[in-house]
């Protein structure tokens, strides 16, 4: 039967979306059918035990400049507009649209009709419209699939048009380059052009989720979480390097998603249907798991280098970028949840790989403390190799998630801190980074030792040991934890001048207080206070 005769696909046509007279649509095609697309067109090429290899050419990770959100009545009063969401017109927009859907008449177009969201109580309608095979199969990964008899009748609450073969002219349109991914809140619709990395798109979504969701009192999470055999939720926050999908990975407990998550009046559930992994350098004794996906038949492999002979990958090949990636279901994890729900979090975890060596390697954070460090959201990137970079340098992403958040970074401040009071969650906050001096002084904190805070944080055995304040963060550290010595607990006792200490703790704290000094006047002394004491 050919495809765009499928009895299984939507009533719901392209016309809704401005697309009249496109040549072949292919609606919602499964994985194998998606190969038998992806190949011959030359889209990517197959590599040992079957993963598709794909380039998404000079863009190999998010265009954070060329992103957008339009400005009109309906959600111009809730935007928190500024670097993070700059504005374009509606009619920059509509402009667009309509040179976008004249650009892919006559062309061959992939649907997949899809959700966000696991929890039908607050789950999304996607449709998700691309140019390229292998797009509509990153979303039939990434995103929830929807049954044969829910195709049916899907109508989406939101759509993305992926173009990359469209360009935008910047002196006309507005945008700062040919590249451009617009969100349009009132009309339900997202234009993605100039760009092959399929990152944006889910990406996208989730900004879409994260202005939607706490309007149905769910707070929207940029963290991985799971669960135990007792159903005792835990969620991990971190910004990139900081041990987040690592430390979630956890043989003895159920992933629910490594990624983007909703708390809700019901619990913890996922947003996606499957994982974005980062694959450079992976290693199969450390993350076994991910390193499996990487030989399935399924997965998308972005970017990785090909043996163009034996068709053999190289995860340590950085010849193309330092982000590559794998999209893989997440039924390709063998404790992987199923079902994408959990309880609600008894623990939650934030994770800081602090290179300047100040951070404790583990702190019980009071509410307000929680969302102090929630809205601030750091980590550290180590020193450079270039000339005259020689020290560590601060990294904050408000809401560990900064640019996919639509609204002001407190409105997800006050929702956690409701949610952290209403179900008793306590949050730790854990240094994956330095002790004993800065990156090039001191040394890494083990895997072993981060691992062993982590279990004690998850049993509940950190709950009532005693504790100390250290002076500059007022951070309430414990005097002992199992399976980690005493003595690299606080970390001022581990420098071997605590002078030097000082100087540096003083220095960080400064620049918590210098970033933080944006969110001040929406944010009440309670939470200001609960910073770094100045």
């Amino acid at each position: 039967m050919h495809d765009k005769h499928c009895r299984t696909h939507s009533r719901y046509g392209l016309e809704n979306h401005g697309i009249r007279n496109p040549n072949d649509v292919f609606w919602s095609l499964p994985t194998a059918r998606l190969y038998e697309k992806i190949l011959p067109r030359a889209e990517g090429r197959l590599s040992h035990l079957g993963p598709i290899v794909v380039r998404t050419g000079h863009h190999t990770g998010r265009s954070a400049n060329d992103k957008f959100v339009v400005r009109e009545s309906t959600t111009e009063d809730h935007i928190w507009w500024g670097d993070v969401n700059p504005p374009i017109s509606e009619e920059q927009f509509d402009r667009l649209h309509t040179s976008m859907t004249q650009h892919l008449e006559t062309q061959d177009i992939y649907v997949q009709d899809c959700f966000a969201g696991a929890d039908p109580e607050y789950r999304l309608p996607v449709r998700i419209i691309t140019q390229y095979g292998w797009h509509s199969l990153f979303a039939r990964n990434m995103f929830i699939q929807a049954t044969p008899e829910e195709l049916q009748n899907h109508v989406p609450q939101f759509t993305v048009i992926n173009a990359p073969r469209f360009h935008a002219t910047p002196s006309m349109d507005g945008t700062n380059s040919e590249t451009f991914i617009i969100i349009n809140f009132k009309k339900k619709l997202v234009l993605i052009g100039g760009t092959s990395y399929a990152g944006e798109t889910k990406k996208s979504i989730f900004t879409v989720m994260n202005f939607l969701m706490p309007q149905k009192g769910v707070l929207p999470m940029h963290c991985s979480a799971n669960i135990d055999r007792d159903n005792n939720t835990a969620l991990f926050f971190g910004l990139s390097g900081t041990g987040k999908t690592t430390l979630s990975a956890d043989a003895s407990r159920i992933l629910i998603g490594d990624d983007e998550h909703g708390w809700s009046d019901r619990g913890v559930f996922n947003f996606e249907g499957g994982c974005y992994a980062k694959l450079i350098r992976l290693s199969p004794e450390a993350e076994p798991e991910i390193y499996s996906t990487t030989r399935r038949f399924g997965t998308i492999l972005e970017n990785v280098a090909l043996d163009s002979r034996t068709r053999m990958v190289d995860l340590d090949d950085d010849t193309f970028t330092e982000n590559t990636r794998a999209s893989y279901h997440i039924s390709a994890i063998p404790n992987a949840s199923r079902d994408g729900i959990g309880g609600h979090p008894k623990t939650v975890i934030f994770l800081s790989a602090d290179a300047f060596g100040v951070l404790p390697p583990v702190a019980k954070l009071s509410k307000e403390q929680a969302m102090y460090h929630f809205i601030s959201g750091y980590t550290a990137r180590v020193a450079g190799t270039e000339r005259g970079v020689d020290e560590p340098s601060p990294v904050f992403s408000a809401c560990y998630g900064a640019p996919f958040m639509p609204m002001h970074p407190m409105r997800y401040a006050e929702l956690l801190g409701h949610k952290l009071d209403l179900h008793s969650s306590q949050v730790w906050l854990i240094n994956t980074g330095w002790s004993g001096g800065p990156y090039g002084v001191g040394a890494r904190i083990s895997l072993a030792h981060t691992r062993a805070i982590v279990n004690a944080a998850l049993d509940g055995k950190l709950n009532d040991v005693a504790t100390e304040q250290e002076p500059f963060f007022g951070l309430n550290i414990p005097k002992e934890c199992p399976g980690v010595p005493s003595e690299i607990l606080n970390p001022r006792k581990t420098w071997s001048n605590v002078d030097e200490y000082d100087t540096q703790a003083k220095k960080l704290a400064d620049m918590f207080a210098a970033n933080f000094a944006q969110f001040a006047d929406q944010t009440d002394a309670a939470i200001r206070n609960a910073g770094p004491a100045l």
